[in-house]
């Protein structure tokens, strides 16, 4: 299974990174390429969720979780796999939901640029790590190491951190819902 899980990762890798330059692009830009560019954005996401999900169960039966989880460069790669896919699957639900209006404002417009970075990073930083485990390790380990990331120590992060994401991650489609119906209603 491990050489299908390596070839598999690509493909939401590629879907990923399209969307994260679209979503800087659209962010940036309010011309025709970049509304052509927004207009195949929620299928990347879809096919990018979708490989995803076939690469992250392909890399479960590659490194069974019990084994995985032994050591700490394991722990981090299944954790960044797993933040990526639903940090990706919110990406997509909120630009579905909300359709063209996430472009409205300079206020909407910078968080969009923000989901677009912090997903290119989750990204780097999963690719790291399976890099890693595969026997490839990159300088992008050194640059982690100077933010004070080890790739050999299990990451850790402090309550306050995890509590704000789980706020995000209720306030983004939460969100999403008030947006969709409030463009809905008539003037």
């Amino acid at each position: 299974m491990g050489p299908y899980h390596a070839l598999m990762v690509h493909f939401p890798v590629a879907f990923w990174t399209a969307g994260s330059v679209i979503l800087i692009v659209r962010a940036i830009s309010d011309g025709p390429l970049a509304r052509a560019f927004d207009r195949v954005l929620v299928p990347f996401l879809l096919l990018g969720v979708v490989s995803g999900l076939i690469a992250y169960v392909l890399g479960l039966m590659v490194w069974p979780p019990d084994t995985l989880q032994t050591t700490p460069l394991g722990r981090n790669h299944m954790m960044a796999a797993t933040w990526s896919m639903f940090y990706w699957a919110s990406v997509l639900v909120l630009r579905w939901w909300v359709g063209e209006r996430v472009w409205d404002g300079a206020v909407n417009r910078l968080i969009m640029l923000g989901l677009g970075a912090l997903g290119t990073g989750l990204l780097t930083i999963t690719g790291t790590l399976g890099g890693h485990l595969h026997g490839a390790p990159t300088f992008l380990s050194d640059v982690l190491r100077q933010v004070g990331w080890e790739v050999y120590a299990t990451f850790y992060f402090p309550t306050w951190v995890l509590a704000l994401l789980a706020v995000v991650i209720v306030a983004m489609p939460v969100l999403a819902g008030i947006s969709r119906r409030a463009g809905q209603r008539p003037a």
